[in-house]
């Protein structure tokens, strides 16, 4: 990110972004730049319609759902260990979890579709849809009704959040996948650059497998247009409450964090339901999947912190919030006279 890098060069509000970047200017004149903070700092402020932004109580939510597309036999690095990571997670033994208490970061699951029954407890919110999805290569994965209902329970998921910065990743089985499909329909790119690992090896037969049966599914579909009809027929309950949360967050002006593909997935379903939704979402990421490379291109953005993570969706999320508040924090204390 830079003052000067298209992740921050569009907004609706020309006067303010002209205003938010004079201030930023003359703190670099005077004490010097302060690098991708004074980017960062010019997002937060046009996401906030604010020279001063505030931001507070911070929440993250994984959401957790299986795809039918597991049933084509996803390559094994894409399938996260859902249930043992789940556990882990709820009994504050993943590092998600040490991070988000350090940083004072409250956050839960979302039930919103697995295939299992989990145990009851404090940070899992029970919202099943449907225990999984179909495949999307012989199907819909849900039904129109079924990802309407998501729509609206991620809605009111958002409306009763507390604070003003939320951030949303996805640990299901096959969501980066059914994230990567949307992305392809919706946005136009090839694919294979969203799935695709950087180097693939020749005598690694499963990607080129896995591209197939994916552009199966994307053919299947083909004549599917409309936002909330591709959602039901490529996505799945985890991502199409995202889309409510994320809808109803932005309209609110607070700061959406998309961690992952299907949250950048996400994120492009909420600007085609509510176009007005423009420069609500910063990008992070938790590992090295080829399509975080991609995804955040196609809002003319960048993730924040690459930081070679491998790990679960939703570390990078936590990770990226004393940055939020550093340049938020930055912003707010310079004086406005220097505009």
């Amino acid at each position: 990110m830079s003052l000067n890098n298209p992740w921050d060069a569009t907004s609706s509000n020309e006067a303010l972004e002209l205003a938010l970047r004079a201030k930023v200017a003359h703190q670099a004149q005077t004490f010097g730049s302060m690098g991708e903070l004074d980017a960062l700092a010019v997002r937060i402020g046009l996401i906030q319609n604010s020279l001063t932004p505030r931001l507070y109580g911070p929440q993250l939510l994984l959401f957790a759902a299986d795809h039918g597309l597991v049933a084509d036999g996803l390559p094994k690095s894409s399938l996260p260990p859902r249930r043992e990571y789940l556990q882990h997670l709820l009994q504050d033994q993943s590092p998600l979890a040490i991070l988000a208490r350090q940083q004072g970061i409250e956050w839960c699951i979302v039930d919103a579709g697995l295939s299992e029954v989990m145990p009851s407890h404090a940070r899992l919110l029970p919202r099943k849809i449907s225990a999984g999805s179909q495949n999307a290569r012989l199907a819909q994965a849900m039904s129109v009704e079924q990802a309407h209902a998501a729509l609206r329970a991620g809605m009111e998921m958002g409306d009763s959040l507390p604070g003003n910065v939320v951030a949303c990743a996805a640990v299901g089985l096959g969501a980066n996948e059914s994230g990567a499909l949307l992305l392809s329909r919706l946005g136009g790119v090839d694919l294979r650059e969203l799935v695709l690992p950087a180097t693939p090896t020749p005598e690694d037969l499963s990607y080129p497998r896995l591209v197939t049966r994916l552009s199966e599914a994307l053919d299947r579909h083909r004549n599917v247009t409309k936002p909330i009809e591709v959602l039901a027929a490529l996505g799945g309950p985890d991502i199409a409450m995202m889309v409510g949360v994320m809808i109803v967050i932005a309209s609110k002006r607070g700061v959406i964090v998309a961690d992952g593909l299907p949250a950048a997935a996400a994120f492009m379903l909420a600007q085609c339901i509510s176009p007005t939704i423009t420069e609500a979402c910063i990008f992070t990421r938790s590992n090295s999947h080829p399509g975080m490379d991609v995804a955040p291109s196609l809002f003319k953005a960048t993730a924040m912190l690459e930081l070679g993570m491998e790990s679960i969706d939703g570390t990078g999320a936590t990770l990226a919030w004393p940055m939020l508040q550093s340049a938020a924090g930055l912003l707010t204390g310079l004086p406005e006279q220097v505009i």
